[in-house]
């Protein structure tokens, strides 16, 4: 659904690097290699840059995180020049970030578009990369850099019949760029997760007749969105270098208040008044309305109720109201934020049919049918998400040292040390990939941490003279250890969620992102740097153990925030993840 792919020749040729995806990671990827004088291409599936905001092109698509913090920080003079115009970005405005980035550092010129990596196969003679592309390249490199993203493989669904309905089927993650004129159709929409409660009140507005499917209820809170005064733009550029450190401090990446007081010590009334306050504030910070909502399931109840009595005030309809109103622990699933969604039920033209008990039965030629009943449309969209932190990945043939594929190897789920590498498959890399905080954190600086991280290891293996670099196992399966351990102190591993695969038939249900708080994750990579690559083989080098020189990972270098994890608040198990 991109722009038209341009003929061209297919490219031969031998880089240094080569990254895949030229989303947010690719293009800061890139901007690092060349900074460093590295020959990089990097191919992407798209016809433009942006990634994620170049697909999700559906109604109503923004950012989650605000504007402010959801963007790059390695550059002081690109924070002064971009204006955001909305506390919470619209998709549109992220696409033009993104363009204006390419743009400003000419990183336009080594990416090719339109092209598709469907191999990547190491070769151990030359310890180097073959890739290949659906448009014919094939090309060497001593780095394969996987910048594929987290959300970035739609998850379809393929109920019988689908290819017998007459009207169109949307895809909220691959979004037609011309846009979708729903104006006076009877349109269905499937699922109820983050892009269809974005997406809902939006359709809502051109509908005729609008009918969503609903598998489990989801909870969201208000964005309370608004425009961003030149007034105080300009007091939050005086002050941006200090947000940014603090953020990097926070266990999001991002900052927010947050109360560490536990909500179990405070009476009924107080706990009214403080979710009342953080309501009101909206946004995913309504989580750090208490230290131990995500740790303590009685303390959960507290908040989960006020939620549902907030859904009971919005939705008229009783009965569809208590549809909308989640059974499971508040926050175990992400978040979600949202503009006039529940209201959106109260519309005349506007119903939700439950399908957790008797499910989508097949497609006609007219419309869906569920228990029996059909319903007709005219468009039909499906908002059923992604096949999260693996799913770009299971879309390559990766084959690493003795022929064994990077498939094979995480077919009881994914084994990666620090998110960032695999054994087995030397010098391939992954930014923000399982093991790492990644959808956990504000991803755009997760992304900056592992770009900088990989731009001071590949500069050390030129330093030093080493051909390759792989985790060794036994570290390796400790980390993968360690990130299931933590995930467990935490109400988010109770349930079923992409964060464990399980929104994706046949897949094995692990938690995929480190929930240990970005910033303790960020002090064991500087660890592992500082130590001489501790848990790596770097093979061929002139000394295994000479100190890296540090040229990008000393802004990362920064002290845990004690305000919010403290080692009190760690051992307490009040580490705040919205």
């Amino acid at each position: 659904m991109g722009q038209a792919s341009t003929a061209r020749p297919p490219e031969t040729g031998a880089f240094d690097a080569v990254v895949v995806g030229a989303g947010f990671a690719g293009l800061y990827m890139l901007h690092r290699l060349r900074g460093l004088g590295f020959t990089a291409r990097v191919y992407e599936a798209g016809g433009g840059v942006g990634g994620t905001w170049y697909w999700n092109r559906y109604p109503g698509a923004r950012c989650d995180v605000e504007s402010l913090q959801y963007s790059f920080s390695f550059s002081e003079e690109l924070d002064q020049e971009w204006n955001w115009s909305e506390k919470y970005s619209p998709q549109p405005e992220i696409l033009a970030y993104a363009n204006h980035v390419a743009d400003r550092f000419d990183l336009r010129s080594q990416i090719v578009f339109d092209t598709r990596v469907t191999a990547a196969t190491f070769n151990e003679e030359t310890d180097s990369w073959l890739i290949e592309t659906d448009r014919g390249d094939c090309v060497t490199a001593r780095f394969c850099i996987m910048a594929v993203g987290c959300l970035s493989a739609p998850n379809r669904p393929a109920f019988p019949g689908m290819d017998d309905f007459c009207g169109p089927i949307y895809h909220t993650g691959e979004w037609p760029h011309e846009g979708v004129d729903f104006t006076d159709l009877r349109v269905g929409v499937i699922g109820t997760g983050s892009s269809a409660i974005q997406s809902i009140p939006m359709i809502a507005q051109q509908a005729s007749q609008l009918t969503v499917f609903q598998r489990t209820a989801t909870w969201s809170v208000p964005a309370w969105n608004e425009a961003l005064s030149p007034e105080y733009l300009k007091e939050a550029k005086a002050h941006y270098p200090e947000l940014r450190a603090k953020a990097r401090a926070r266990p999001t990446g991002f900052y927010f208040p947050f109360n560490t007081q536990p909500a179990l010590e405070a009476n009924a009334q107080e706990r009214q008044q403080q979710y009342e306050a953080a309501w009101q504030r909206g946004g995913l910070p309504f989580l750090g309305a208490y230290g131990d909502l995500l740790f303590e399931k009685s303390a959960n109840d507290t908040i989960a109720e006020f939620a549902r009595q907030k859904i009971r005030g919005i939705v008229n309809d009783p009965a569809t109201a208590e549809l909308l109103c989640p059974q499971n622990v508040f926050g175990c699933k992400r978040l979600c934020v949202d503009t006039d969604y529940f209201q959106t039920y109260n519309l005349p033209h506007v119903k939700l049919v439950d399908v957790s008990q008797t499910p989508i039965e097949r497609f006609t030629k007219d419309g869906i049918v569920v228990d029996g009943t059909e319903y007709q449309f005219d468009a039909v969209v499906s908002a059923t998400g992604f096949a999260a932190m693996t799913g770009s990945f299971d879309k390559i043939g990766i084959t690493g040292r003795g022929g064994r594929t990077l498939s094979e190897k995480w077919r009881a789920g994914p084994r990666a040390y620090l998110g960032l590498a695999s054994e087995g498959f030397p010098n391939l890399f992954m930014i923000t990939g399982p093991g790492s905080p990644s959808v956990l954190a504000s991803m755009i600086q997760a992304i900056e941490q592992h770009v900088d991280w990989l731009a001071d290891c590949l500069s050390h293996m030129r330093d030093v003279g080493a051909r390759s670099i792989e985790p060794v196992q036994a570290d390796e399966d400790a980390w993968v250890a360690h990130v299931n351990d933590v995930s467990t102190v935490s109400l988010r591993s109770t349930c079923s969620s992409w964060y464990v695969g399980t929104n994706i038939a046949g897949r094995p249900r692990v938690f995929m992102p480190y929930i240990g708080g970005f910033p303790i994750y960020v002090q064991k990579c500087n660890e592992v740097m500082n130590n001489a690559y501790d848990g790596f083989v770097l093979k061929g080098a002139r000394s295994s153990n000479t100190p890296p020189q540090v040229r990008f990972t000393e802004r990362w270098q920064v002290p845990l925030d004690i305000e919010v994890i403290s080692p009190a608040a760690v051992a307490a198990k009040r580490v705040p993840v919205v």
